[in-house]
């Protein structure tokens, strides 16, 4: 029986769409969500995902914010470039730029927000004056700046040697194989793989739904950049105010990365823990994701973002001076 679908997971209409060209000329496709004339918000998604990923913390942000979401190049309704060539951190950090000249107006600046891959867009873009310039704050969720590989921890400790772990990890990493309809056995797999053991059927089916959307092609050649990023320097040019947050049982990106990322920030705002949780972290915590995204709104963006009313279910701003905090389970 297939579960049904968590409520807030359902994909909300955008109030405008837009299509947007990027340096090299692929079409990626925008989504305006929330409050015209309100602070702006931009949401960059993972490896394998879609705008739709977002579908929770736009809803919990859309009532505060002007909120755009993109689809990364080759994901959801954005073009699929048919070279290998135009698959690279660069192309990430170009059509960042491409989305933030578009929707945020020169003089005046956003909070971005990026989850796996989308956290490795805002910290490849670092250092880009078009984009720093727009730049008000980050949150960096479930990412890493590199030695992917390395870190995962989908195949257990236990099947030794660490080579042979790092072989099997890159063999799921490069995988083509099709992913076809979602099943019992494919939400079991995604579930272990990257979201925490207690996350609901309804926001598993909702992983499984955007993952197996993706095609083939376009997984297997966004990770072989994966498989060899390396994207420290943008992040020590990445001269705004950020906060990182990682769930605690994340197998794709582990918390090491989280404090390796703080600890090469220029200026931290913070590193928030969420127990249990996997790498799927906006769709099994939607509610602590889109408060740190409030928080750091509040902080560096405009008035009308300070006096916004946080959701009585979200827990309380924590002032960024704390360097490391754990969300209430």
């Amino acid at each position: 029986m297939t579960p049904q679908l968590s409520a807030d997971c359902v994909p909300p209409t955008p109030v405008e769409e837009l299509s947007v060209r990027s340096a090299d000329g692929t079409r990626l496709h925008v989504e305006v969500h929330g409050q015209p004339g309100a602070p702006t918000v931009v949401l960059a998604h993972g490896w394998t995902c879609s705008t739709a990923f977002w579908a929770p913390v736009i809803r919990e942000l859309a009532d505060r914010y002007r909120v755009v979401a993109y689809d990364q190049r080759g994901h959801g309704h954005s073009e699929i470039p048919p070279s290998r060539v135009r698959y690279s951190t660069r192309a990430l950090a170009e059509d960042l730029s491409a989305v933030l000249t578009r929707t945020v107006p020169a003089g005046e600046r956003a909070v971005l927000a990026g989850h796996s891959m989308g956290g490795m867009t805002i910290m490849a873009a670092g250092g880009r004056p078009e984009v720093a310039e727009r730049t008000a704050a980050a949150v960096l969720v479930s990412t890493g700046p590199g030695r992917l590989v390395d870190e995962l921890t989908v195949v257990p400790d236990a099947v030794r040697p660490a080579g042979l772990r790092r072989f099997l990890h890159r063999r799921l990493l490069y995988s083509r194989m099709p992913l076809g309809p979602v099943s019992a056995i494919s939400r079991a797999a995604l579930k272990y793989a990257t979201m925490g053991p207690d996350s609901p059927a309804g926001r598993v089916e909702a992983t499984a739904r955007i993952v197996h959307a993706c095609p083939t092609t376009v997984r297997a050649r966004w990770a072989g950049v994966l498989g060899r990023l390396d994207v420290h320097a943008g992040l020590a040019r990445l001269a705004a105010p950020t906060a990182v947050v990682v769930g605690t049982a994340d197998r794709l990106t582990p918390p090491v990365h989280a404090h390796r990322i703080v600890a090469e920030l220029s200026d931290s705002q913070g590193l928030l823990l969420l127990p249990g949780v996997g790498h799927m972290a906006p769709l099994e915590r939607p509610v602590e994701v889109a408060a740190e995204i409030h928080r750091m709104a509040g902080a560096y963006l405009s008035a009308a973002a300070e006096s916004a009313p946080v959701p009585a279910s979200a827990p309380a701003p924590v002032p960024a001076s704390v360097a490391e905090r754990t969300a209430v389970a």
